[in-house]
């Protein structure tokens, strides 16, 4: 992890399902940064390298291929979205990135089949499907444990978040940062946001661009250590948790000079809630000098419709 932004490094081997080290590091980190890097976290090299081996041979298809799998109407759930859709929702101007987006896969019946929808698969690519399905499920056991260690730090149960995302509109999102060759004014690979799910698990790029805003005003780069993935809360935590873990804000800035005409890629995945989990502050995050910010809770899908329209993804 780079040393400018002071993020920590924590082995997931040190976890072993009770309060102690790990479960203190990655609370402290939360509270301070928003972001940590997890290392020795099950995730094997194999599994990454197949996943992004499928997904740019994906973008690397003709755009009209690509624009099969757009999916209209349904705010990017599933499939693909394409260059200069998305945009942080204080900002004036398409981010300049194109991504895929993988969801949950469900076996029997589906109790939430308005929102769990089915996932798109392109044709093209025979070993899309597979390397896809298989960083997902280890992602999303990987954010299971994670979510274990950070109830413990909440002092609640260790299980508390587990049938609480186990029909998680959680997303595997593929993405792709194309050569810049001349950005409109004010355009960005990301402009600055915070992320709106429970926490984001991030494989991190082999390119810079990655900045992390501190609580001083800085602006800090994080690049990722090899067989790190960093973790970073999102909104639905800080207000689960009333800002006693800190959602931070973070943006990937356009590199300078040749770097701009070369790839960027990452995947991050996004752990969110069951559709009716309802976001309500956690009674031990409130206290006479926390006061309450959220007094009205709300459903995990209805913040989620909220924020996907500021995005402009619906």
């Amino acid at each position: 992890m780079s040393a400018p932004a002071g993020i920590p490094v924590l082995s997931l081997s040190d976890f072993d399902g009770r309060r102690g080290g790990f479960t203190d590091g990655i609370g402290s980190a939360w509270r301070e940064f928003g972001f940590v890097g997890v290392r020795d976290h099950g995730v094997s090299t194999e599994t990454i390298a197949a996943a992004e081996e499928a997904f740019q041979a994906f973008f690397d298809l003709p755009e009209a291929v690509k624009q099969r799998y757009r999916l209209p109407g349904a705010g990017g759930a599933r499939g693909y979205t394409g260059f200069g859709v998305e945009q942080a929702r204080d900002h004036n101007r398409p981010d300049l990135k194109e991504f895929w987006h993988v969801g949950r896969e469900i076996e029997g019946q589906n109790p939430f089949p308005d929102v769990l929808l089915p996932n798109l698969w392109p044709d093209e690519l025979t070993e899309f499907r597979s390397a896809a399905l298989a960083l997902y499920r280890a992602l999303d056991a990987l954010g299971a444990r994670l979510l274990a260690a950070v109830a413990l730090d909440l002092e609640l149960p260790q299980d508390w978040f587990a049938d609480k995302v186990d029909f998680g509109n959680s997303i595997l999102r593929p993405i792709h940062y194309p050569p810049i060759e001349k950005a409109p004014e004010g355009a960005v690979r990301a402009a600055r946001h915070e992320d709106i799910n429970l926490i984001t698990l991030l494989l991190g790029s082999k390119q810079q661009g990655l900045e992390i805003l501190t609580h001083d005003g800085r602006w800090v780069p994080v690049t990722t250590l090899p067989g790190t993935i960093i973790v970073n809360v999102g909104d639905m935590l800080q207000r689960l948790t009333n800002h006693v873990y800190a959602s931070t804000t973070h943006r990937v800035v356009n590199p300078p000079g040749a770097a701009a005409l070369t790839s960027r890629y990452s995947i991050p995945f996004f752990v969110h809630p069951n559709p009716d989990f309802l976001i309500k502050t956690l009674p031990q995050c409130v206290a006479p000098d926390r006061p309450n910010r959220y007094p009205e809770p709300i459903t995990a899908h209805a913040y989620l419709l909220e924020r996907l329209r500021e995005i402009g993804l619906l």
